[in-house]
C-alpha cells in the first residue's frame, strides 16, 4: 500500500483532515474564461478536507441571494440527486447512491475510502428509486409524493421524449413506457445500450439528455480514477460524452477528454451543447478548476494528459503530446475543486432580471481543498451565447460555522413556474427558489 494512504489513516482520528497543503489563491481566482493556474504542488500527504455531513437543523435553510427567497419543495427524501421536470409539471427525483463496490472495499484503502464516503454522508445504500412529487395547488410545495421507478440501478439521469421515459442508470440507458398523468410505471423498462461499470466503477453517475428533436440521447460518461493510474485501459469509453441513437442502440463518442461530466444543457440561443465538468485531484489546493464548456463533436479536452488545454499533468504516463496539442480550452472556470454538477439554463425563469440570461450550477462542494470549496448554488451569466462576467451566488449557507455540512447541493432544475429546484443529497431535501415579493 501506498505510503499516503498509511500515513492518511493515521491522522483520520485526529481530524478527517491532511495538511499539507492550503491553497494559496482564492477560489475566485481559478473562475472565468481566464482563471489562475499556478504550479501543481503534489504533496506526499493528499489533502483532504471532509466537510462532515451533519443535516439541516430544525427551522434553517440555505441563505437566498437577495431579491430572491428559498422553502423546501419537498423533505425527508432518501439522498436526492438528480431533477426533472414533466411536461405536466410533475417533478421527478432520483433518490440514489453509488452501486455496491466490492473492489474499494478490499484493503486499507478500501477502508480509507469507506470512512471518507461515511463522514461526507455517501455511504448509505442506494434507493435506486425515482419519485415523483406533484404540487396540485401551486403554492410551491409538493403534497404528495409517489414511486415512479424503482429497482433500478444507481439511476441518475433522466429524459421523456414522446411517450418514451429515459432512464440513465449507472451500467445502462432504460426506455419505459410514459403514460401523462401517471404516477407510477409498473411495465418493464427495455435496455437500450450498456454504459461502461463493472466491479470498478468510480464516477457511478450517469446523466443524459434527448436532443431538440428526440432523435439522440447524449449520455455523460465520468472517468474510472483521478488522472488514469490504472491505466488507459481501465477507461474505455469513459471520460467522455456519448451520442446515443436510441432507435438502434448504437453510440459514439461525441466528445472525449472530460474527467467526469455530469450537467448537460442546449443553450437556449445557439443550441449548441454545454455540460459541467470535474476535473482531477491531488496537485494542490489550488489546481484543476472544474468547468463548465460547450461541447464540440469530436472535440477532446484534455484528460489525463493536459488540464484547461495544453497545461501538461507530468502524472499520466505515457504522454501523447500529439492530442495534448488538440485539446481545447474550456469556455469557464468554476474554481478548484467545487465539484460542479448540475447545470440548468436560465430560459423560462421568473426569478429577477440579473438571473435571466445564464445558467445555474449546483457546486457540491471539496474533498481536496483547504479550505472548503464550492457547497453552494452559482448563476453564470452569459452574453452572445458564452459567459460573461463573473458568477453570481444564488444559494449559500450549505456549512456550518465549524466546516459541516448541512446540506450539499446537486442537480438543478427549472419548473413550470419558473423557479429554480436544487436537489439536496445531504439534507435529503428539493429546494425552491423564487422571486421575494417586493415587500420582502
Amino acid at each position: 500500500m501506498h505510503i499516503k494512504y498509511l500515513l492518511l489513516i493515521a491522522l483520520i482520528p485526529l481530524s478527517l483532515t491532511a495538511r499539507a497543503d492550503v491553497a494559496q489563491l482564492p477560489v475566485e481566482a481559478g473562475m472565468g474564461p481566464d482563471p489562475q493556474l499556478p504550479p501543481p504542488n503534489p504533496t506526499l500527504i493528499p489533502t483532504v478536507n471532509i466537510a462532515p455531513a451533519k443535516g439541516w437543523p430544525a427551522n434553517k435553510k440555505p441563505v437566498p441571494a437577495p431579491g430572491t427567497k428559498v422553502a423546501a419543495f419537498a423533505d425527508r427524501l432518501d439522498h436526492p440527486r438528480w431533477l426533472y421536470v414533466l411536461p405536466n409539471g410533475d417533478i421527478l427525483v432520483a433518490e440514489t447512491n453509488a452501486p455496491p463496490k466490492p473492489e474499494d472495499t478490499k484493503g486499507i484503502k478500501g477502508w480509507l475510502v469507506k470512512q471518507f464516503m461515511e463522514n461526507a454522508g455517501a455511504a448509505e445504500p442506494s434507493a435506486n428509486r425515482i419519485t415523483l412529487l406533484r404540487d396540485s395547488d401551486k403554492d410551491g410545495i409538493a403534497e404528495t409524493r409517489s414511486v415512479f421507478l424503482e429497482k433500478l440501478n444507481s439511476p441518475f439521469g433522466m429524459a421523456l421524449v414522446g411517450k418514451d421515459f429515459y432512464v440513465a442508470n449507472t451500467d445502462a440507458v432504460m426506455r419505459f413506457p410514459y403514460v401523462e398523468g401517471e404516477t407510477r410505471i409498473t411495465q418493464s423498462g427495455n435496455k437500450i445500450t450498456d454504459l461502461p461499470a463493472g466491479p470498478i466503477n468510480h464516477h457511478w453517475t450517469k446523466n443524459l439528455i434527448a436532443s431538440r428533436d428526440g432523435a439522440r440521447l447524449y449520455v455523460t460518461i465520468g472517468s474510472n480514477s483521478n488522472v488514469a493510474e490504472n491505466g488507459m485501459d481501465k477507461e474505455s469509453g469513459r471520460a467522455a460524452i456519448l451520442e446515443v441513437d436510441p432507435k438502434r442502440g448504437t453510440s459514439r463518442i461525441f466528445g472525449s477528454g472530460l474527467r467526469n461530466p455530469n450537467g448537460l444543457g442546449w443553450e437556449p440561443s445557439s443550441g449548441s451543447l454545454w455540460t459541467v465538468v470535474n476535473e482531477r485531484d491531488e496537485i494542490g489546493s489550488d489546481l484543476v478548476p472544474d468547468y463548465l464548456t460547450s461541447v464540440k463533436d469530436g472535440g477532446f479536452y484534455g484528460w489525463p494528459y493536459s488540464y484547461f488545454g495544453q497545461h501538461i499533468d507530468e502524472r499520466a504516463k505515457p504522454q501523447q503530446p500529439d492530442l495534448v496539442a488538440k485539446a481545447i480550452v474550456p469556455d469557464y472556470a468554476l474554481g478548484p475543486h467545487t465539484a460542479a454538477l448540475g447545470l440548468a439554463f436560465s430560459e423560462n425563469t421568473s426569478l429577477p432580471t440579473q438571473f435571466r440570461r445564464g445558467a445555474f450550477i449546483g457546486l457540491h462542494g471539496s474533498w481536496n481543498r483547504k479550505p472548503h470549496s464550492g457547497y453552494k448554488v452559482i448563476f453564470v451569466p452569459f452574453k452572445d451565447h458564452k459567459p460573461s462576467g463573473m458568477p453570481k451566488d444564488v444559494l449559500t449557507g450549505f456549512l456550518s460555522d465549524k466546516g459541516q455540512a448541512f446540506g450539499r447541493p446537486v442537480g438543478v432544475v427549472i419548473d413550470k413556474q419558473g423557479a429554480l429546484l436544487v436537489a439536496d443529497d445531504v439534507g435529503n431535501v428539493v429546494w425552491r427558489v423564487t422571486a421575494a415579493a417586493a415587500k420582502e
